[in-house]
């Protein structure tokens, strides 16, 4: 097995971990070496049971990350490149990975070459980096990413943006990352992934790359764009939606679909992230609990949303502000947590140690035991056959959750209060 098929993320959104303005910035107040911050924290990682950290976007940008300015360059609310190679080495001693966070679908409508190119027009340097109508009524338009105006699309059938975004990864890869999260992935085509990851990957051949895909197909979209995994939106939206609902009828249904993507490719899996509400609130903290309990004993790549083994809540709502719920500061160090996440925390790592002794899991399908509205076991087995686990989920009562290997000897059990 190769270092990814150990790999259980730790997804940290940085500009809001350690408490950046995300709003109204004052680039000459507002810089600083924050990104240190996530140093303090690598000790909790480790203990917490996770192999990396997924970061969210760290280059400089206009507000949120997403629309950046310089994708060479760390955002200086971050701080400093110094800065982000004291946070590598410090991984690296740690027996940490480190996943980048790339945005190569669009950038800031402030980027600097964007707004250089638009006054210089159609023809001048660089200009076939950005998706412009240069005929456009009134003037050239630049072309934006899903109705956002402060994000302006590359144009992904121009040699300059495959190189631009060649380049981009390789310089990271360079410094020490171990791949790249790409951002919206499902909206370029997948021809020009193909284009960019073959030859970084001859280059760097222990690099991963992982898509955001939401909808769509998944096994044609990593057959396609040569990345090595996607996002598992599917089996996201099955694990919460089953479990509020009680109807695991979904979750048996959304498995078997997840069976045969692991025929293909080995998915990301995960129940919170970024975009989304915090688990604990669509569903409450015990069932919160079941979901990640889910997540640990199917295949998969898993990540876990930094706060989420805290139990934290938080509601993503479509408004100007409605990430910061769900991409909160975190304290200057673990030891300053407030204590009322610890019961959760203590699952989260027990479920992982699980996940740890049985690395065999990360390619492992599942066959339906029993199947009710209110009660679903599984059984999980090494693609060899020789090694299984069995997961007992009912919902009815006292909720409970019990975890066998195929032995009959318990490896977890849960119950609300």
């Amino acid at each position: 097995m190769n270092w990814v098929e150990h790999a259980i993320w730790w997804h940290v959104y940085p500009l809001g971990f350690v408490g950046a303005p995300i709003r109204d910035v004052n680039w000459d107040e507002d810089a600083s070496p924050r990104l240190r911050q996530l140093v303090n924290w690598l000790d909790y990682a480790v203990e917490l049971g996770v192999s990396g950290l997924l970061l969210g976007p760290i280059f400089a940008s206009s507000t949120h990350g997403y629309d950046s300015l310089d994708q060479f360059r760390i955002d200086p609310r971050l701080g400093t490149l110094e800065d982000f190679d004291y946070l590598v080495a410090e991984c690296r001693s740690r027996g940490l990975r480190i996943l980048l966070d790339g945005v190569f679908s669009h950038v800031g409508s402030d980027h600097p070459e964007l707004r250089q190119v638009l006054e210089a027009g159609a023809g001048s340097p660089k200009s076939d980096l950005f998706d412009v109508d240069w005929d456009a009524p009134g003037g050239p338009k630049p072309r934006v990413f899903e109705g956002h105006g402060a994000l302006v699309r590359l144009n992904h059938a121009s040699l300059a943006t495959r190189s631009y975004v060649s380049d981009v990864m390789r310089y990271w890869l360079d410094r020490g990352i171990d791949g790249w999260r790409l951002d919206a992935a499902y909206s370029v085509a997948p021809w020009f992934w193909a284009q960019v990851i073959p030859p970084l990957r001859d280059e760097f051949p222990e690099s991963w790359f992982l898509g955001e895909v939401i909808h769509g197909d998944y096994t044609a979209f990593v057959e396609e764009s040569k990345v090595d995994s996607v996002t598992q939106y599917e089996l996201w939206k099955a694990i919460w939606s089953s479990l509020l609902d009680e109807n695991l009828f979904e979750l048996e249904w959304s498995l078997q679909r997840h069976n045969d993507f692991l025929s293909h490719f080995v998915p990301n899996t995960f129940v919170g992230n970024h975009d989304v509400s915090r688990i604990a609130s669509t569903l409450g903290l015990d069932r919160a609990v079941i979901a990640f309990a889910i997540l640990m004993t199917v295949g998969g790549i898993p990540s876990v949303y930094y706060g989420d083994e805290q139990g934290f809540t938080g509601i993503k709502e479509q408004t100007a502000t409605g990430d910061d719920a769900v991409r909160p500061p975190m304290p200057l160090n673990p030891q300053d947590l407030l204590p009322f996440g610890q019961p959760v925390l203590v699952q989260y790592r027990e479920l992982i140690g699980i996940r740890r002794r049985h690395p065999w899991l990360v390619t492992a399908k599942t066959e339906t035991v029993l199947v009710e509205n209110k009660r679903l076991i599984y059984k999980t087995t090494e693609p060899n056959g020789s090694r299984s686990i069995r997961t007992e989920i009912d919902l009815g009562g006292l909720q409970r959750v019990r975890i066998t290997d195929g032995n009959g000897e318990e490896l977890w059990s849960w119950s609300e209060g």
